[in-house]
């Protein structure tokens, strides 16, 4: 990774942080926690009240998306998702209601501030069926092959390196798994600089891509059925969008990868215990597989 990617990441890794400890301090107000974005294009006013009402406060307030993957994931009973950049756990606890007792829900987040806030948002809302892992989009700790549906709530964009975001997601689906992501998207006529004119990288805006590249980053993962439908503008000929693909039930022979033989849990950079204070009676663990093999760096 370059200096300016490792530089990036970090800014976006702090700004989240700070976005945790806000909510969780605003938690022991009078009225609750405040939610972080005022902004209508971005944040828990992209859910129906039905869903916000029926989830912890703190996990509401913690939204920071720019939609409602949930809402257009079409998941069903049994199913294994996963969430990219969970954040406080809003899109992890509706999946785990909507895929029910059979099925589960994995958030995944680098940030130890925003794991500790989804571990407790869990625990108040009384989720046996999720588990959040510690890592980063690019190199997702989860088997091959193991997650049915991948969801993610305004996060690709934030990543330095997207082919990597794209490929991680095709490998740890099973065969006709498929995608529903919410994600900022721009125009194909605004260049790179124009869009870093209309927002910065923290802010979704500046790391988007367009709609000929998003399509043709996730072709040259493997996936097919693509359709990226815009939703509402954020910025000038920037969009909230839905992306949608699936993943063949037969891989092309190009796509697949042989695992070195001293990866661990058959990915190469494992999941790390995030340095929290979860409950230990908690039902949900910070960083761990789902093949329970518990590895670390």
């Amino acid at each position: 990774m370059s200096e300016q990617s490792t530089e990036l990441r970090e800014t976006v890794r702090q700004r989240y942080a700070a976005a945790a400890v806000k909510v969780t301090e605003g938690g022991t107000a009078c009225c609750g926690p405040q939610p972080v974005e005022v902004d209508e294009n971005f944040g828990s006013t992209l859910y129906a009240v039905a869903e916000r009402d029926a989830l912890p406060a703190e996990a509401v307030a913690a939204s920071l998306g720019c939609g409602n993957p949930t809402a257009v994931a079409d998941l069903h009973e049994g199913e294994r998702v996963l969430d990219l950049g969970s954040g406080g756990g809003i899109d992890v606890l509706l999946s785990a209601r909507r895929v029910g007792p059979t099925g589960r829900a994995y958030g995944l987040d680098m940030t130890d501030e925003m794991l500790a806030l989804a571990l407790t948002n869990a625990k108040k809302a009384g989720a046996t069926n999720v588990e959040f892992l510690k890592g980063t989009i690019e190199a997702i700790p989860l088997p091959a092959g193991t997650i049915d549906v991948v969801i993610s709530n305004c996060v690709i964009n934030l990543s330095t390196d997207k082919a990597a975001v794209f490929a991680e997601t095709f490998r740890v689906l099973t065969p006709n798994g498929r995608i529903g992501v919410s994600d900022v998207v721009a125009d194909d006529a605004l260049s790179p600089a124009q869009r870093a004119e209309r927002g910065d990288y923290v802010g979704c805006i500046a790391g988007a891509l367009s709609f000929t590249e998003y399509r043709e980053g996730l072709e040259a993962a493997g996936f097919v059925n693509i359709e990226i439908t815009p939703t509402h503008p954020v910025a000038d000929g920037m969009h909230s969008a839905i992306i949608r693909a699936t993943k063949p039930r037969t891989e092309p022979r190009a796509s697949r990868t042989t695992e070195p033989a001293d990866a661990c849990c058959g990915v190469n950079a494992c999941c790390t215990p995030a340095e929290t204070s979860a409950d230990p009676d908690a039902t949900v663990t910070e960083a761990k597989t789902a093949s329970g093999c518990g590895c670390q760096n």
